[in-house]
């Protein structure tokens, strides 16, 4: 029986992943260790949430590098309604968080309208406006690392149940969140029949600019939780606080199986590609690599998935 491409490139990241903690286990017993494994879940619960709002948009085509704005002005939102090491936040508790997460849909919002109302390209305009959100996330912190000293907020990943951290379990609601817009939700098929071809979706009668405004602004939220989770971990808002999660992310929705030119791929190949990107980085941590090679490791990887899920004939046109 032949294998067609398509079918190995649809099976090759679960083949991956297994292969990674086999191997990866094999250079070390205490990999599949109970508490490595729940390292790696806790680890990988912020950049989950992320990659999981950007696989929205890469599944319209379009592309969303406003990630690390997005965290920072949700970092500076739950600074203020928390109690904070400055003494000037409101100290609302758990009410602060609906406030930062409508305040990370606003800023993707503002994204995605500007993108469609104005004509930007996605690439451009989510570029711009992560610029804007670290900026001014920087000078409502003052510069500074904040620390935030509410407990119910610590608690996401300080606290646990069941020996797993409150923040595994959020990122694991967010995935079936996600998956329920885009298995059970018109925005969902709409958001792949964009991906699919937007001119024929437009014939089908789909309002491709609302859906895409209605996309980023959901990809906002996901990036909020994921800004939560965050400071929740570090203990402390900071204008720096994704730094470096946007390539994490993205590469995870690649690695995973979901195509750039958009319209394949989903939600749950972003949670295998999320997987292989913590297990090789908690791998080559276990073996001691530097970090330039792990850099190096990830890069070559991503353009070997780049080139297994993207069609042939859509390469032949890359320039």
């Amino acid at each position: 029986m032949v294998i067609s491409r398509q079918s190995f490139a649809r099976a090759a990241p679960v083949m991956v992943l297994f292969g990674l903690c086999l191997g990866i286990s094999l250079l070390d017993a205490q990999f599949l260790s109970l508490g490595n494994l729940i390292r790696v879940a806790a680890s990988a619960a912020a950049p989950l949430t992320l990659a999981l709002g950007v696989t929205f948009i890469i599944l319209m085509g379009s592309i969303d590098l406003s990630i690390e704005g997005s965290m920072a002005v949700t970092a500076a939102a739950l600074c203020a309604f928390v109690a904070n090491s400055t003494g000037s936040g409101f100290n609302l508790g758990l009410l602060a968080l609906p406030l930062a997460l409508a305040t990370a849909a606003i800023f993707g919002c503002i994204v995605g309208t500007i993108h469609v109302v104005m004509k930007v390209p996605s690439f451009m305009v989510s570029l711009g406006m992560g610029f804007v959100g670290t900026g001014l996330a920087t000078v409502l912190l003052g510069g500074e690392r904040v620390q935030i000293l509410d407990p119910s907020i610590r608690a996401l990943a300080l606290s646990r149940l069941g020996g797993v951290p409150l923040a595994v379990y959020v990122a694991a609601f967010m995935l079936l969140v996600a998956w329920y817009v885009q298995d059970h939700t018109r925005l969902g098929r709409h958001i792949m029949a964009l991906g699919g071809g937007e001119d024929l979706a437009r014939a089908s009668g789909v309002a491709a600019g609302r859906v895409r405004i209605l996309a980023f602004t959901l990809a906002g939220v996901f990036f909020g939780v994921g800004a939560v989770l965050a400071c929740a971990r570090l203990g402390a808002g900071s204008a720096l606080i994704g730094s470096g999660q946007l390539f994490t992310a993205v590469s995870a929705v690649v690695v995973g199986g979901t195509a750039l030119t958009g319209g394949k791929g989903g939600v749950f190949n972003t949670l295998v590609g999320v997987l292989i990107v913590m297990v090789l980085n908690n791998g080559m941590i276990i073996i001691g690599l530097p970090t330039f090679v792990q850099q190096g490791v990830l890069g070559v990887v991503i353009i070997g998935a780049v080139l297994l899920n993207t069609p042939l004939r859509a390469l032949s046109v890359v320039k």
